[in-house]
């Protein structure tokens, strides 16, 4: 069965291209096109930078700042993985980057004391948000992804495989492996 022409459409009717028909139409040209992705995306990577860097202002710099590099670097998307997945590579890169030379240390674990309490604990608070923060970082990026997916943003491992575009064994694997080497390396008896 063949597609309709775009003009045999009823008015008003709107068509769904893929994201890598849009990518094409960009890179022929089509500065427009890349709107279309902008939409498309722009919430799900604000809300993974927020996530990252708990600070509003920041987040909208680094989603600005991811979409400009993802413009900027186009030509070297391989139309053979998804492009949320290259995007996201892209955010979830800009926002750890800026979270490291903002020096934030956000804590894994939200259920940790809020700040009410002595300021010795403060420092071992401190402490141990850089250790974490630390480790994190030291974590091949397929593994460090998971972690900030799984314990920062809450997905489960069905979304986050979604997500990354990886199986649903893939993801427990690697979050098997992060969580293993993030132990070791905040264990304090090594």
């Amino acid at each position: 069965m063949a597609t309709p022409d775009r003009d045999q459409l009823p008015e008003g009717t709107r068509v769904v291209m893929d994201d890598e028909s849009i990518v094409r139409r960009c890179l022929a040209g089509d500065r427009d096109a890349f709107g279309e992705l902008v939409t498309r995306y722009e919430g799900p990577l604000y809300h993974v930078s927020l996530r990252i860097l708990r600070d509003r202002e920041e987040a909208r710099d680094a989603t600005q700042t991811t979409f400009l590099k993802a413009w900027r670097s186009l030509h070297t998307f391989d139309g053979h993985h998804r492009f949320f997945s290259w995007i996201y590579r892209i955010a979830m890169n800009e926002a750890l980057n800026r979270a490291t030379r903002n020096k934030r240390h956000d804590t894994l674990d939200p259920a940790l004391p809020d700040g009410h309490h002595g300021p010795d604990r403060e420092i071992e608070l401190d402490e141990m948000k850089r250790r974490v923060q630390a480790a994190l970082m030291t974590l091949p990026e397929a593994q460090r992804d998971v972690i900030v997916l799984r314990h920062w943003l809450d997905l489960s491992y069905e979304e986050i495989a979604d997500r990354i575009g990886v199986p649903l064994k893939t993801v427990k694997s690697r979050l098997f492996e992060a969580r293993r080497r993030l132990a070791g390396r905040l264990d304090p008896t090594t």
